[in-house]
């Protein structure tokens, strides 16, 4: 009964999604229906929810920061026109055929959504698509694909987010995501070849792509390991894109990257240089922990900062990015904060733990269930931060009931949550409507639903046979 009662906020956020209520309406409508619950069945003292707000408001304010900053940076790219100068640059270099389409999917859109988040890396990978040729449907359907790197979108706060509600260590959670996550990495680049290749060469194009996925693998995984969660992504991206570059010049085609390229090119080896400056400067030093450390190494802070180099010289644009940007802000910001808020709570409350008491009934073979478990709550919600602070902490708890480890257990989750919002029903209208191809949703709908499954189930098994060894 005390599980059933601790299940009623989420069925209510569940059922508000599938009615196809707003994130922000399903969250609030979660959060109103968990207080009668916390009365009823699961009190908490006023030091209880004291508590909550010590070790979450922290959390929560650099989530919304760094959601801002990925936000007026993608916002001040497009209003000077520098996101333009770079996708026609990119459209240039690559050519044509199966190798161009994987380095954007692996290469260009997992570095733009680790720098901006929220899918504006599809946003900008779909006109890319269509440049070198693909019709309307495949591009929306392959710039989705390209979502591929989702727990590292906006430099990570959904992993920080999941990270903290369950009491691992952010890097090592990264380093753990990038395990499972090859299953997406891979999945991606089959796929995207299947899409694009004619019947007769599908064999030489998968190859390409299973190359192209374990590159992505690899070089998240590494730089996760050797920097940290917040950079992966994005250095990730950039390192297979510029192979993927390499490899054209290398075959005689001369890349040229002009003054104006290199300008527009500035803001991004400001966020990245920013943050791995003073990452690896403050651990160097000892000097981490420091309020004044924090803020500056914060993505936020770097994110804030290239907009400013964007925006430097074109104060003009400066009212419009500030009008879009707020906006976007305020429909996306406030889901999130409510959805931590929620998971905060039933952690705090012991519902989180309820549930898994009764989840834990099944046994080891939960293990195999889990991403499933992961992808619905990330394709209901369309947001890493939302399905983990939504789901992660009931996760962990049914590992810990198993006695399985948490950290790979809750990097399956992160990995699985994230990778269905390639195929959430928000983003696939975004990429049907950037193709012009907006009665083709359903379409593409059904094929990233395919897609989604075809990652999800090795990801079970990996799930299952590295957590219950």
């Amino acid at each position: 009964m005390r599980a059933l009662l601790a299940a009623v906020p989420l069925l209510v956020v569940v059922c508000a999604l599938l009615a196809r209520r707003s994130s922000r309406v399903s969250a609030f409508l979660g959060l109103a229906a968990l207080w009668p619950v916390l009365i009823w069945g699961f009190p908490v003292t006023v030091a209880d929810l004291a508590g909550v707000g010590r070790d979450w408001g922290p959390v929560a304010l650099e989530v919304l920061l760094v959601i801002g900053g990925g936000i007026a940076f993608a916002e001040a790219g497009r209003a000077t026109g520098q996101q333009a100068v770079l996708t026609r640059w990119i459209t240039q270099a690559l050519g044509t055929g199966i190798m161009p389409v994987l380095a954007i999917v692996h290469g260009f859109t997992p570095l733009t959504e680790s720098l901006t988040g929220y899918g504006i890396g599809a946003a900008l990978a779909v006109p890319l698509l269509l440049g070198i040729g693909l019709s309307g449907r495949v591009a929306a359907t392959v710039g989705l694909l390209g979502l591929c790197a989702v727990p590292w979108g906006s430099l990570g706060p959904g992993t920080l987010i999941a990270a903290h509600l369950t009491a691992v260590d952010v890097d090592q959670l990264g380093a753990a995501t990038a395990v499972f996550n090859g299953t997406v990495f891979l999945g991606a680049g089959v796929a995207a070849a299947l899409l694009v290749c004619p019947a007769g060469r599908r064999v030489g194009g998968v190859a390409a792509g299973v190359a192209s996925g374990t590159a992505l693998w690899a070089a998240v995984w590494g730089v996760n390991t050797i920097l940290g969660t917040a950079p992966a992504g994005a250095l990730g991206g950039l390192l297979v894109l510029a192979a993927h570059l390499g490899l054209r010049a290398a075959r005689g085609r001369r890349v040229r990257v002009s003054r104006l390229v290199l300008r527009a090119a500035l803001p991004y080896a400001v966020v990245l240089g920013g943050v791995l400056a003073t990452t690896l400067g403050f651990q160097a030093t000892g000097t981490e922990e420091a309020i004044l450390a924090r803020v500056i190494a914060s993505p936020a802070f770097w994110l804030f900062a290239a907009t400013g180099t964007v925006l430097g010289s074109r104060l003009e644009v400066l009212s419009g990015v500030w009008r879009t940007g707020a906006g976007t802000w305020v429909r996306v910001a406030p889901a999130t904060v409510m959805f931590i808020l929620l998971g905060a709570l039933m952690g705090a409350s012991g519902m989180s733990e309820a549930l898994a008491e009764q989840l834990a009934l099944l046994g080891v073979s939960y293990l195999f269930f889990l991403p499933f478990c992961a992808a619905l709550i990330g394709f209901l919600t369309g947001s890493n931060s939302g399905a983990n602070a939504l789901g992660a902490g009931a996760q962990a708890d049914v590992v810990r009931a198993l006695g399985a480890d948490v950290t790979l257990a809750v990097g399956a989750h992160n990995a699985a949550g994230a990778a269905a919002m390639m195929a959430s029903p928000a983003r696939v209208e975004l990429a049907s409507r950037l193709a012009r191809v907006p009665g083709e949703a359903p379409a593409v709908q059904r094929t990233m639903v395919c897609v989604l499954v075809g990652m999800i189930v090795p990801m079970a098994l990996l799930s299952y046979g590295v957590l219950s060894g």
